[in-house]
């Protein structure tokens, strides 16, 4: 999709993160400018303490800045309470995490519905799981709890979730982290065949060099701060 199409659909104004320890405070992000575009992807890397997941969770609502802000598809995030934060991502954001995240008594057409239900959408919940775990290959597997699928398998399911509700956002952190290199090669696939379907802004923490590759853009975090994007 051509970038003149397109409109920003998060943007970050001087954002910055702090917290109070004994020794003082631990600044953990420093005055993030950053605008993404929708139906982009973006990977995030860095090493590890250079700030990726926290600057994740702040772009999803999950955390407030001590400074800054940010706007979600128009939207002032931390204008809004926690109830608002939870309604923006219920409606727009989905996740991937590298743990997986399902629910251990529910199977994995019954994890698939549950964001679906949970946006007032339970008539057709079933119908969509069912197609949507199909597209990512877990048809004979649906009526499985997690325990009983592999990693692999897992986390098709949390994609499978993560893309049910038709998300204008999806978050992964590390989505192949938990993954051997053949299936997390699947994984990664299956994510950009559903960004390209979907249109879905894709905004990937990793390491995996194979991921961040295939991304639009990838922005570097070095001590809280993005050095290049």
């Amino acid at each position: 999709m051509s970038t003149s199409s397109q409109h920003p659909i998060i943007l970050v104004d001087h954002l910055g993160k702090k917290v109070t320890s004994p020794d003082g405070d631990l600044v953990i992000l420093r005055d993030i400018d950053l605008t993404i575009l929708s139906a982009e992807a973006v990977a995030i890397v860095g090493a590890s303490g250079s700030g990726k997941s926290t600057l994740l969770g702040l772009l999803a609502g999950l955390d407030v800045p001590s400074s800054g802000r940010i706007l979600l598809d128009g939207t002032d995030l931390f204008s809004l309470d926690e109830d608002g934060r939870a309604k923006i991502r219920r409606n727009k954001i989905g996740f991937v995490f590298q743990s997986f995240q399902l629910l251990p008594n529910l199977t994995a057409l019954e994890n698939v519905m549950l964001p679906l239900e949970l946006t007032g959408h339970q008539q057709k919940a079933r119908m969509v799981a069912r197609e949507i775990l199909g597209r990512v290959g877990l048809t004979a597997r649906m009526q499985h709890y997690p325990r009983q699928l592999s990693g692999g398998e897992q986390q098709r399911v949390a994609i499978a979730r993560a893309f049910a509700a038709e998300p204008k956002l999806l978050f992964a952190d590390e989505p192949t982290g938990n993954l051997d290199q053949v299936t997390g090669e699947r994984v990664i696939e299956l994510l950009f065949d559903l960004n390209r379907e979907r249109a879905t802004t894709l905004v990937l923490v990793t390491h995996d060099e194979t991921l961040s590759d295939r991304c639009n853009r990838t922005l570097h975090l070095d001590a809280g701060r993005i050095i290049s994007a």
